[in-house]
């Protein structure tokens, strides 16, 4: 896992290293530079917005008792794109920025719950997320049942989502 991590890093270095060789030769060096700049202050700055506003909407989704996977995943995309936009560099930059678009960040964040319930037991995914929709639909008759037993059926499902719950009032 360390070589895989190690791997990466040495891979975006690179590319980030190549990327600004081209950006700088075609708008110029100084001009390259203070984009960098640019990026890494809004990125910092941005992550002190995201991290207070992920607390903050966490904190609201727990006091009113909904379960708070959904305010942890976009929170996490949040902060993911403030780092690397704070991180120098012009692709990390751009990373970064596309994560902090809504309709990106709400993509990504729905793509990371999936996993994350693929990953977790029912239980806890329905702890962190909520409870789950289910479409079920009748399945053929189990065939190891006797001829004289009456006949059963077994019903298939599938999981399609989460189910949205009424608000308490």
């Amino acid at each position: 896992m360390a070589r895989l991590i190690l791997a990466g890093g040495v891979a975006t270095a690179v590319a980030e290293l190549v990327a600004f060789v081209l950006v700088g030769r075609w708008l110029g060096w100084g001009w390259t530079v203070l984009l960098v700049l640019a990026a890494s202050t809004a990125g910092a700055l941005l992550l002190r917005r995201e991290s207070t506003e992920a607390w903050r909407k966490l904190r609201e989704v727990v006091r009113a008792g909904r379960p708070p996977g959904g305010q942890v995943i976009d929170g996490l995309v949040g902060l993911l794109g403030a780092v690397l936009l704070a991180v120098p560099g012009l692709l990390t930059g751009l990373v970064g920025a596309l994560l902090l678009v809504p309709p990106v960040r709400r993509l990504v964040g729905r793509q990371a719950a999936r996993r994350a319930e693929r990953r977790l037991s029912a239980a806890a995914a329905g702890d962190l997320f909520g409870p789950r929709r289910v479409r079920a639909y009748r399945g053929e008759p189990w065939r190891t049942q006797p001829p004289s037993a009456a006949p059963r059926q077994t019903i298939e499902g599938e999981i399609i989502g989460p189910r949205e719950m009424p608000e308490e009032r």
